[in-house]
C-alpha cells in the first residue's frame, strides 16, 4: 500500500513537474520572445547602408492668390476713411459679382497712421495729414477669372495690387507621388550597391525627407492693368506649372 501511494506521488509530481515547464514555455513565447525581439529590433545595426534620392512630380496650379489695396492721403482722417471705404467696398462688390464667395475674400489691414512734417524753427514735429491703407486677399478658385478680377479692379480705385501667387489647393497628392517616386529610386540604388558589394539588403532602420518647392509670385508690376478709352485691358496671367521636389534618405542594415 505505502508503495502504491509513493508511485502515485511521483506520478503527481513529474505530471505538475510537465504542467509547469509548459506553462514557462507558453510564457516564453507570447511575453519574453517578443520583448526579445523588440529590444534586438531597437539595438542600432552593426552594418548599414545609406542611400539618398529625389522624386518629382509637376502639378498645374489650380488656386490664384490676389492681393491688394487702396492707399489714400488727406488731411482729415474721418473724410479720408470715408473715401477709403467706398472704395474697398465697391471693389469687394465687384469681386463678389464675378462668382467669388465671401469666405474666400480676406481683410488683411486696416491701417491708419499720422502724416508727420518736421519744424526746424520751433524744433518739433506737427501731423500734416493721414494716410490710410486698406488691404485685402482674395482666393480665386476659378483661374479664368483671375485676368478679369485684376482689371476691374484699377478703375474701382484700387491703387495697389501686391500680386499674385498661385497654388495648389491639395499638394499632398502629388506630395504622395513625388515621395514614392523617391523611395523607389533610393531602393533601387541601394540594391545596386549591395549587390556590387556582395551583400544582402535589410529592414529599414531609418527614414528621413525633405521638400523643396512653393507658390510662383507674379509681381504688380507685370500684372497692372492698362486702360484705354474703352476700359480696363485684363493682363495675361499664365500660372505656369509646379515642380514639387521630394528627397529621401533611407538607411538600410545590411545582411
Amino acid at each position: 500500500m505505502e508503495i502504491k501511494m509513493e508511485a502515485t506521488s511521483k506520478k503527481y509530481f513529474w505530471i505538475s513537474l510537465d504542467l509547469a515547464l509548459f506553462a514557462v514555455f507558453i510564457v516564453l513565447i507570447f511575453f519574453v520572445a517578443p520583448a526579445v525581439d523588440r529590444f534586438g529590433n531597437s539595438l542600432p545595426a552593426a552594418r548599414t547602408i545609406v542611400v539618398s534620392a529625389e522624386g518629382k512630380t509637376t502639378a498645374t496650379p489650380d488656386t490664384a492668390n490676389l492681393s491688394f489695396s487702396v492707399v489714400s492721403q488727406g488731411k482729415d482722417a474721418n473724410a479720408l476713411s470715408d473715401i477709403n471705404n467706398k472704395k474697398m467696398n465697391d471693389a469687394i462688390a465687384y469681386i463678389k459679382s464675378q462668382g467669388i464667395d465671401a469666405k474666400n475674400i480676406t481683410t488683411a489691414g486696416y491701417n491708419l497712421n499720422p502724416n508727420y512734417e518736421w519744424n526746424a524753427t520751433t524744433q518739433r514735429s506737427s501731423i500734416t495729414g493721414y494716410t490710410l491703407t486698406q488691404t485685402v486677399n482674395v482666393k480665386i478658385s476659378d483661374l479664368s477669372k483671375t485676368a478679369k478680377i485684376i482689371a476691374g479692379l484699377t478703375p474701382l480705385g484700387i491703387n495697389e495690387i501686391g500680386g499674385v501667387t498661385f497654388s495648389i489647393d491639395n499638394p499632398e497628392s502629388y506630395v504622395q507621388k513625388a515621395r514614392q517616386d523617391a523611395i523607389t529610386k533610393a531602393k533601387h540604388k541601394a540594391e545596386d550597391i549591395a549587390n556590387a558589394a556582395g551583400v544582402s539588403l535589410g529592414r529599414v532602420v531609418a527614414v528621413s525627407e525633405s521638400q523643396q518647392g512653393g507658390p510662383i509670385p507674379y509681381y504688380a508690376q507685370s500684372l497692372g492693368a492698362a486702360r484705354d478709352n474703352k476700359g480696363p485691358v485684363p493682363p495675361t496671367i499664365e500660372p505656369g506649372t509646379q515642380d514639387i521636389i521630394l528627397s529621401v534618405s533611407i538607411t538600410y542594415e545590411l545582411q
